[in-house]
């Protein structure tokens, strides 16, 4: 497989996430479909998040094993772990800060005595408020696409590393399976938008943060092979992913329908690890 070839193969399996994502424009759902969708993003966010922390560990208990061999310092163990830990430290407590710093809202002045002044201004007030709220909406469904986007480029990472080692065969599956993996990802992204409906615009930048990791991580991969890259994206998703699975639970709980949310969480879990059976099948 040439190296063009896996460029446009790796964009194809990077930009299927825009299969899921025009769903984020449909309109006049009620709020079984408002908890169904986010929860169903959780489900699969949970499998990513499950993913992520399973392979981040699985390098440093590789290490870990180096040492017991006489292979590597305990110098470079810990370095690993401390790149695992600060990772996700950025990844959850981290976007928790920009998330605070970005939200900035205005202190109010009290309205001066008079009725149509008092109108005026709890009409202005609701209005920050309602567009805050879909500021806040569009904010959280970018974090996702960004957390998703760090554990795609992950992904595009063994892509590129299966193809430079000649694994043709190993390297289709991957493809197929982060592709139909992907798929299900736009999903996750503008199901927590709790009725915001997003811009055509917005969709199209979530996509490319979400999806567009996928083509770079296979680039680089196929160009240079790095653990600790490697681990550092994988720490960072896992953080992040976590964040933001706190955040749309927080969100959908007002609307009620639990044992509907749960019944769509454990759907997106299934479907995420569905898809990643295929990537298993082929010997990942």
């Amino acid at each position: 497989m040439g190296f063009s070839e896996l460029v446009l193969l790796g964009a194809i399996a990077g930009f299927t996430i825009y299969l899921g994502l025009p769903a984020g424009r449909l309109g006049g759902v009620d709020e079984r479909v408002r908890v169904a969708l986010p929860m169903f993003s959780v489900g699969i966010l949970a499998f990513i998040f499950m993913d992520v922390t399973k392979h981040g560990q699985e390098i440093v208990d590789a290490t870990l094993g180096g040492l017991k061999d006489h292979r590597t310092s305990l110098l470079h163990v810990v370095g690993l772990f401390s790149l695992l830990a600060a990772g996700f430290t950025a990844g959850t407590a981290g976007i928790a800060t920009i998330q605070r710093s970005l939200r900035g809202r205005r202190p109010s002045n009290p309205p001066i005595a008079g009725g149509s002044t008092a109108t005026a201004f709890i009409a202005r007030e609701l209005a920050a408020y309602a567009d805050e709220t879909r500021r806040a909406a569009l904010r959280t469904g970018m974090t996702i696409a960004a957390a998703i986007g760090l554990h795609n480029f992950a992904e595009g990472l063994a892509i590129g590393v299966s193809a430079k080692a000649g694994a043709i065969g190993l390297t289709t599956v991957l493809l197929v399976g982060f592709g139909l993996h992907n798929a299900t990802e736009g999903f996750g992204i503008v199901g927590p938008l709790r009725g915001v409906r997003p811009s055509w615009g917005w969709l199209g930048l979530a996509g490319l943060l979400g999806g567009g990791p996928t083509l770079l991580g296979t680039i680089v991969g196929y160009q240079v092979h790095s653990y600790p890259l490697e681990l550092c994206f994988y720490a960072l998703a896992g953080g992040a992913i976590l964040y933001v699975v706190g955040e749309i639970w927080t969100a959908v709980r007002r609307y009620g329908h639990r044992t509907l949310g749960l019944y769509l969480l454990a759907a997106g879990f299934i479907a995420g690890v569905a898809t990643d059976l295929i990537v298993s099948y082929g010997g990942a």
